[in-house]
């Protein structure tokens, strides 16, 4: 895939001290050298490639939801202010504000500032922005950002504290320096100035798509359109899927949905809250991928497999990882409990990620590709991952090596 087209990528994003994260946590969409499904991962010549997919597997308390729950957070502290002002510059699809709270189980670290490094493209540059909150107030923040494929690094702007330093391609007179603590100089500067630099970059943080299928009330926020080609397409997906859906329309004197179906050349209707749990959960979740793949958007989803038989599961994760449909560089980040969909056939090894409590109540994150074997090798690219996993080979406990042994309750 050549850089025309793409946007909005995400290449690494770091943190530490976040919630049940004491220590630097590193998750990377950049794709190792790896073979496998090597005509699946998005080429961006001449910087590095990077990943359609990651999924996030570990047992409850591993530290799953708190990793999306950093990058949610850094994302929202950026845009909420953006959105309060009404000086949004991209179509907000999904987000929530998720607040900064830093590791509680160490008297140091809940004094601590919460730090958040991001690097990521859009329209031909790669950005690096950093910020470090505590008690959500700014401590340090920064911006930088270089041509794709290029060396040369820009400074944005730099700030520590009160001081806050301009690069040479934003310092100006007119430039107002003096910001409140608690909001990110690049909000600021977003909503007070038309900077181009800063234009892309408030682009990105708000073309992220946040959703957490643990909170219910998330399969009521629906969002089909009118518009006659997304409606083809949810319509088609659906069918994909095995869902013989072959239209909707919204009843406002019931204030319902109501999804249709034509059967011996007669069409029936179905209120949306009468279908099954798991149709529900794919006419919510749908029209939402199927935007993050049209405009090329990064997708944040908590739960994603919940009330999904894994077949559907892996329609969607098929649906980023198909070029001819994913032509804009759209990425899709999950958390997962699908053990069954954990296959050498659906992931790359860097693409399959590890979140589990370490020592002293400290998450850990890690991918299936850092892994080492007793000999320092690798886990095979042949291996049955799920197999593995479930024999806790991977660190990441699955809860059963602890509950059983010889089929008897410890």
């Amino acid at each position: 895939m050549s850089m025309k087209g793409v946007d909005f990528m995400l290449c690494q994003f770091s943190f530490k001290n976040f919630k049940s994260y004491k220590d630097e946590t590193v998750f990377d969409m950049q794709a190792a050298n790896l073979p496998k499904f090597a005509e699946n991962i998005i080429y961006c010549k001449p910087a590095s490639n990077l990943l359609p997919v990651a999924a996030i597997y570990g047992p409850n308390g591993g530290g799953k939801t708190n990793m999306l729950q950093a990058l949610t957070c850094l994302i929202s502290t950026v845009v909420k202010p953006i959105y309060d002002m009404e000086k949004t510059r991209t179509k907000l699809i999904v987000q929530q504000k998720v607040s900064c709270t830093p590791f509680l189980f160490d008297e140091k670290t809940s004094n601590e500032p919460t730090e958040f490094l991001l690097y990521f493209r859009t329209n031909g540059y790669e950005y690096r922005y950093y910020l470090s909150m505590l008690h959500d107030e700014i401590i340090a923040e920064a911006l930088d950002r270089k041509k794709i494929g290029g060396k040369r690094t820009a400074h944005i702007f730099d700030r520590e504290g009160k001081v806050i330093i301009l690069g040479s391609s934003i310092n100006k007179a007119s430039i107002n320096r003096d910001v409140n603590p608690k909001m990110p100089y690049l909000s600021f500067l977003a909503i007070n100035y038309d900077i181009p630099a800063i234009n892309d970059a408030q682009k990105w943080f708000e073309s992220c798509i946040i959703r957490s299928y643990a909170n219910p009330e998330a399969e009521l926020q629906i969002m089909l359109s009118d518009n006659k080609t997304i409606r083809r397409q949810i319509i088609s997906a659906l069918n994909d899927m095995g869902i013989d859906i072959n239209g909707y329309r919204y009843d406002n004197d019931s204030k319902q949905l109501i999804m249709q179906r034509t059967l011996h050349g007669k069409t029936y209707e179905l209120s949306y809250k009468d279908e099954s749990d798991g149709t529900k959960k794919l006419i919510a979740a749908l029209p939402i991928l199927l935007i993050a793949l049209a405009e090329g958007r990064l997708a944040v989803i908590d739960e994603l497999d919940a009330k999904l038989h894994p077949k559907l599961l892996r329609y969607i994760i098929a649906l980023f990882k198909n070029p001819k449909l994913n032509t804009h560089g759209a990425q899709l980040i999950f958390t997962s409990h699908d053990i069954a969909t954990m296959k050498n056939t659906v992931y790359r090894r860097d693409e399959i990620w590890f979140a589990a409590e370490g020592d002293n109540h400290s998450s850990e994150l890690y991918s299936l590709y850092e892994i080492r074997k007793e000999n320092n090798e690798r886990i095979n690219n042949t291996a049955a991952y799920d197999k593995q996993y479930l024999e806790g080979r991977y660190g990441a406990d699955p809860y059963l090596q602890n509950m059983l042994k010889d089929g008897e309750w410890q």
